[in-house]
């Protein structure tokens, strides 16, 4: 083969290896962007707990697991020794929560206060991501049912209709940092039963709730309903809650003071009679423990 017909075919093949080379790379990074474009990032506990303090989070139970939660509200501490800080006076609610699915849950709880039953319902209908789809936020739908079971008084006979309540809510919430959330939840309580006749029986608030992570295991949180059209002249006071949260592996501890001594949405959001910042504070507790019912391996948060 002459030398010129030599080059030629040199020339050749290296236009169609270098042709090839550039196609390869082509088709990697079409395959990189098609992969990139198709990535989400799903925002993990914005809290820790199914409750910042007293009110419900945004955090939902992966569907088939389990909770049990034990939530405790002693006496005031400025009742003094002879309550023993308030320690000798206790009300307590024993509740349990199922994740139907990863966005839907339901629950029910007895409180020993007012001897009440509860049920709710929530569903997650926005969860905060990035990536192939930004969401800022998480959104959860949420409405519960309570009702007081305590004795007739003498002078009342309260049938079904009046013995319940209803509360809705839409838990707002962002994780802006891996240490800070904020939670913001509009409220309305029905009462199909109020104290007089002038008073409203839809009450309308809007919660604030925060979490400061400190440690791996160790959160503050702070919470505070603002009620919109409180009842006037009946000692009536916003909730107000500041509290501590410890994991120790499948656990939760919430430690927490409050001037509220009711569990459920209507009677700490709606009837807190105790006034924070005259000394009114209640210390308590929620105990958390999942439990996986399911055979499949639990997502990760």
């Amino acid at each position: 083969m002459s030398p010129i017909k030599s080059w030629w075919l040199f020339l050749l093949i290296w236009g169609v290896t270098i042709n090839l080379s550039a196609q390869d790379d082509l088709i990697s990074i079409l395959e990189k962007e098609s992969s990139d474009s198709t990535l989400v990032n799903l925002t993990e506990a914005t809290f820790k707990s199914s409750r910042v303090i007293n009110g419900h989070s945004v955090e939902m139970r992966d569907g088939g697991v389990l909770e049990f939660l034990i939530s405790h509200r002693f006496g005031r501490i400025n009742e003094g020794i002879d309550e023993f800080f308030g320690l000798d006076d206790s009300n307590i609610r024993l509740g349990l929560e199922f994740g139907i699915t990863q966005n839907l849950n339901i629950g029910i709880g007895r409180s020993s206060f007012e001897k009440q039953y509860d049920g709710f319902i929530k569903y997650r209908f926005l969860r905060q991501q990035s990536g192939a789809r930004n969401v800022p936020i998480t959104a959860v739908a949420f409405a519960s049912m309570a009702i007081n079971t305590l004795d007739d008084l003498p002078d009342q006979d309260l049938d079904f209709t009046n013995r319940t309540n209803y509360s809705y809510q839409i838990l707002l919430a962002r994780k802006f940092n891996p240490g800070f959330s904020l939670q913001i939840t509009p409220t309305l309580v029905h009462k199909n039963l109020v104290s007089l006749e002038s008073d409203d029986n839809d009450l309308y608030s809007i919660g604030v709730g925060a979490r400061q992570k400190i440690t791996k295991r160790l959160a503050i949180n702070v919470e505070y309903f603002y009620q919109l059209n409180k009842p006037e002249g009946q000692g009536v006071h916003n909730s107000l809650s500041l509290g501590v949260d410890i994991e120790t592996g499948g656990h939760v501890f919430q430690l927490h003071v409050t001037n509220s001594r009711a569990m459920i949405e209507k009677g700490f959001i709606t009837e807190t009679t105790d006034n924070f910042f005259d000394g009114d504070i209640h210390f308590g507790f929620n105990i958390s423990r999942v439990f996986n019912l399911s055979n499949k391996e639990r997502e990760s948060w």
